[in-house]
C-alpha cells in the first residue's frame, strides 16, 4: 500500500500566524478567544470569538490581486505559501501535473456574501461587484492555490460542515494511493465571522457567552473561530527520493455518516469512524497514544465523543490523553480539522500533548483525560484527529510518527 507523509505545514490562526507562533501558543495553552470585534453596532448575543486579529492581507498579497480574494482565500493562500516553503517543493515541469489541491471549506465566502446582501437589501443597490461569485464560491481557495503554484493536477473543494478538512485530507490520501498524484496540497480554510452568519449561530443557541471549555462540567457552548491550515502530503517514495524532511505519516482515514439527526451527534457514528481510521491504517486501538478531539464544548457533542472513545478503547479510554485544541483557537468550521491535524503533527514531532485550555471541573458524563490546562510531555507514536460534523458526517485521521 502507498504510504503518505507530511512534508510541509502552514498556519494562519487566532493563536498565531505561521507554524512557530502557532506551536508556541498551542503548547503554552494560550487562548486566542476574545471580545468579538468588527461587527455592526446592532444587537448580537455572541460576544466572543477566536479571530485572526493581526492579519494584514496587503502585507502578504499584491493589492491588485486582493479584489479577487475573499478573506477565506487570503488565509488559505498565506498558509499554503508557508507549507510549500517548508516542503522545499517546486512544481515546475512534470510535477505540476502530478500535484493536486484539495481544501476543506465549510461555508465559503461568507464575508463576501454578507457585503453583497448588505448592498442589495440594505442599501438598495441594483448591481453587485462583478467578482461576487468567483470570490464566494467554495472552490475559490483551491483554484487560487493551483494558480499560485502552477499546479495542473486534480484540484477541488471538500465540504461537509465541521468535518470538511478532515474529508479533504482523506481525499488527498486517496489521490496518492490511487496513483493520481505524487503530491497533494491539502487542508482547509474558513472566514465566516460575518454579522449575518453569526446571527444564524445565535439562533441555534449553542454559542458560549464567555469562552470554550471542552469536557468541563460548566462548559457553555462553542466559540466560533476562523483561520487556515495547509499540509503538504506526498507519497513516502516521492519524499524519500528527493531527500525531503518528513514530519509525520498520514496512516489512515475513517469516513462515515450517522444517518440520524441533522444536528444531534450519535456516538455510534463517531465510534465507527474511529474504528475505520484504525482499520485503514492497519493499527489496533492499543497503538493509539493520543486523541486530538473534536471537542466543541457543547453539552451534547462532548458527551457523545466521550462515549464513542469509551466504545472504541474500552478500559484504556479513561487513561488515554484526549485534548481539544478548540479551547484555544475556537471552532473554525471547515478549517477546524486542518488546524487540528497540524496540532496533531506537532504533538507527534515534539512528543508533547497540547492541553485543553480553560478547563475547570471534570464532567462525570465525559470521563476522559482531557489534559487540563497544561501540556504533557510523553512519547506519541500514533494519534487520532477527530472531526464530527452537523448531519452526522464524520472524518477521523490516523497519524503516526516517522
Amino acid at each position: 500500500m502507498t504510504h503518505a507523509v507530511v512534508t510541509g505545514l502552514g498556519v494562519v490562526s487566532p493563536i498565531g500566524i505561521g507554524v512557530p507562533a502557532f506551536a508556541d501558543s498551542l503548547f503554552a495553552g494560550r487562548s486566542g478567544i476574545g471580545p468579538l470585534a468588527g461587527m455592526p453596532d446592532r444587537p448580537l448575543a455572541i460576544p466572543v470569538a477566536a479571530q485572526v486579529r493581526d492579519f494584514d492581507p496587503a502585507a502578504h498579497i499584491d493589492p491588485k490581486r486582493l479584489s479577487l480574494l475573499d478573506r477565506t482565500s487570503q488565509l488559505a493562500l498565506v498558509a499554503a505559501r508557508e507549507a510549500v516553503g517548508m516542503s522545499g517543493l517546486s512544481f515546475a515541469g512534470p510535477l505540476s501535473e502530478r500535484t493536486g489541491v484539495v481544501l476543506g471549506i465549510g461555508v465559503g465566502g461568507m464575508t463576501t456574501l454578507d457585503d453583497a446582501f448588505l448592498r442589495l437589501y440594505g442599501e438598495g443597490a441594483n448591481r453587485l461587484h462583478p467578482l461576487t461569485i468567483p470570490r464566494l464560491m467554495f472552490s475559490a481557495p483551491a483554484a487560487h492555490l493551483s494558480m499560485e503554484f502552477g499546479i495542473t493536477g486534480p484540484a477541488f473543494a471538500a465540504s461537509s460542515a465541521c468535518a470538511s478538512s478532515g474529508h479533504a485530507l482523506g481525499m488527498a490520501l486517496m489521490l496518492l494511493r490511487a496513483g493520481m498524484a505524487d503530491v497533494v496540497i491539502t487542508g482547509g480554510a474558513e472566514a465566516s465571522l460575518s454579522f449575518g452568519a453569526l446571527k444564524g449561530w445565535e439562533a441555534m443557541r449553542i454559542a458560549s457567552s464567555d469562552t470554550c471549555r471542552p469536557f468541563s462540567k460548566d462548559r457553555s457552548g462553542m466559540v466560533l473561530g476562523e483561520g487556515a491550515a495547509v499540509l503538504v502530503l506526498e507519497t513516502e517514495e516521492h519524499a524519500r527520493r528527493r531527500g525531503a524532511a518528513v514530519l509525520a505519516g498520514l496512516a489512515g482515514v475513517g469516513l462515515g455518516a450517522d444517518a440520524g439527526d441533522i444536528t444531534a451527534p450519535d456516538p455510534r457514528g463517531a465510534a465507527r469512524a474511529m474504528r475505520a481510521a484504525l482499520t485503514d491504517a492497519r493499527l489496533d486501538p492499543e497503538a493509539v497514544d493520543y486523541i486530538n478531539a473534536h471537542g466543541t464544548a457543547t453539552a451534547a457533542n462532548d458527551v457523545a465523543e466521550a462515549q464513542a472513545i469509551h466504545d472504541v478503547f474500552g478500559a484504556r479510554a479513561a487513561r488515554l490523553p484526549v485534548s481539544s485544541s478548540k479551547s484555544m483557537f475556537g471552532h473554525a468550521l471547515g478549517a477546524a480539522g486542518a488546524l487540528e491535524a497540524v496540532a496533531t503533527v506537532l504533538a507527534l514531532t515534539r512528543g508533547i500533548v497540547p492541553p485543553t485550555a480553560n478547563f475547570t471541573e471534570p464532567d462525570p458524563a465525559c470521563p476522559v483525560d482531557a489534559v487540563p490546562n497544561a501540556a504533557r510531555e510523553m512519547p506519541i507514536r500514533v494519534a487520532l484527529s477527530n472531526s464530527f460534523a452537523f448531519g452526522g458526517l464524520n472524518a477521523v485521521l490516523a497519524l503516526r510518527r516517522t
